[in-house]
């Protein structure tokens, strides 16, 4: 009692502080913790910043402080506020969200580091438009932001390469947002000088096309993996984003999950019935299961030998087998159509050309290190190691 009257603030903070400790782990008497409770009212009125902020640090960890006092503290001096809005249990949205709209950076900044936060605090704080901020949150693993949030930044913010990177990276990033932003990285490719400058105009535009389809495929074979994928594959489809050159290349880079989530929609069957039948239906199954696909009888021919070839091919690790595959359909087409492609393969034979060449070059370069390896082997004595030649001094 003596120390809460003292005209020193160095022992008013220590009484202070006493008095948050004994309220907090007070079990005794109800008047016992009214007395106490009135004390710490007292000491919100102190001249002393000091002592103020030696009632906050009692309080400020624990879920059991008194609102009234935590939000008292909350409107005090700058170092005070910072640390409520910060470090206290006792907020919440309700209390927050009001004040973010008009806090400055180094309050907003405070907010952002709460140990537990919704995704409806950190949209307020977003929206307030600081890049710093947001990338904080971003970057923030334990923080669930949600779809509709994730999805938002990435339609308006994906200019900002931080910001598209810190999407990017997060794995709840939805499907549909995650192939926006890929897309978007193509185009700042496609514009970047240094890239201009190196690959010519044509193969830069296939290089992007087939990463871009890479990508496509490969988001939906994780959505599928994860879910039933009926979303990210509805709305590709619904915005006609699967056509031959999609359906083809998923099968040829092994993302057979996702070709069957294709399939599975556009025949309006269930995934599991059509992934069975892409394992081991007959060709005649599988024609007909196209037919429902509303596929025309070139394209059907064409899907059902891959599939028959994926079959007993590891595609999804094998450059060598994917290269096999592609160069087998080349010249099945050409000599069943004696060198003259339908007009409904067209789309299909040029995909199976530009992969040729992707393909081939991949296996090559797989054959020479192999080669490289067993010939460095070959060479090396017993008991010698490989010493780098060094030029004279």
């Amino acid at each position: 009692m003596s120390l809460s009257r003292s005209l020193d603030s160095e022992e008013r903070g220590s009484a202070a502080h006493l008095s948050a400790i004994a309220y907090l782990n007070h079990v005794g008497p109800a008047d016992e913790q009214a007395a106490l409770y009135a004390a710490l009212i007292g000491f919100l009125d102190d001249p002393s910043v000091k002592v103020r902020a030696a009632l906050a640090y009692g309080l400020l960890h624990s879920s059991e402080a008194p609102r009234p006092i935590m939000l008292a503290l909350l409107h005090d001096s700058a170092v005070i506020a910072r640390a409520v809005l910060q470090y206290s249990p006792v907020l919440i949205d309700a209390d927050l969200i009001g004040l973010v709209k008009t806090l400055d950076l180094p309050m907003l900044v405070a907010v952002a580091q709460r140990t537990t936060m919704s995704p409806r605090l950190a949209a307020a704080i977003m929206a307030r438009g600081h890049d710093a901020v947001t990338l904080r949150l971003l970057r923030r693993r334990d923080i669930a932001l949600g779809d509709a949030l994730l999805s938002d930044l990435a339609a308006t913010r994906a200019d900002h390469a931080e910001i598209r990177g810190a999407l990017l990276a997060r794995t709840d990033l939805p499907a549909a947002a995650r192939l926006l932003l890929v897309h978007k990285v193509g185009e700042v490719l496609r514009g970047a000088r240094i890239v201009k400058g190196a690959v010519a105009e044509d193969r830069l535009n296939r290089i992007l096309r087939d990463c871009g389809d890479t990508a496509l495929s490969a988001i939906g074979e994780r959505e599928a993996l994860r879910t039933a994928g009926a979303g990210y594959v509805s709305e590709l489809i619904g915005t006609d984003r699967v056509n031959t050159r999609i359906l083809l290349h998923a099968v040829v880079t092994g993302h057979v999950m996702f070709f069957a989530a294709c399939l599975a929609e556009l025949a309006q069957a269930p995934r599991d019935k059509v992934f069975g039948l892409l394992e081991n239906g007959s060709r005649a199954a599988l024609n007909a299961l196209l037919v429902r696909c509303g596929l025309g009888e070139g394209v059907r021919n064409l899907l059902a030998r891959l599939v028959l070839h994926a079959r007993t091919s590891d595609l999804a690790d094998d450059a060598a087998a994917r290269h096999y595959v592609v160069t087998a359909l080349t010249e099945e087409l050409i000599a069943e159509h004696g060198g003259v492609i339908p007009e409904d393969l067209e789309e299909a034979f040029a995909y199976l050309s530009e992969q040729n060449i992707l393909l081939a070059r991949k296996a090559a370069r797989g054959v020479m290190a192999a080669f490289a390896g067993e010939a460095s082997g070959a060479m090396a004595l017993p008991g010698m190691e490989p010493r780098l030649a060094l030029p004279a001094a």
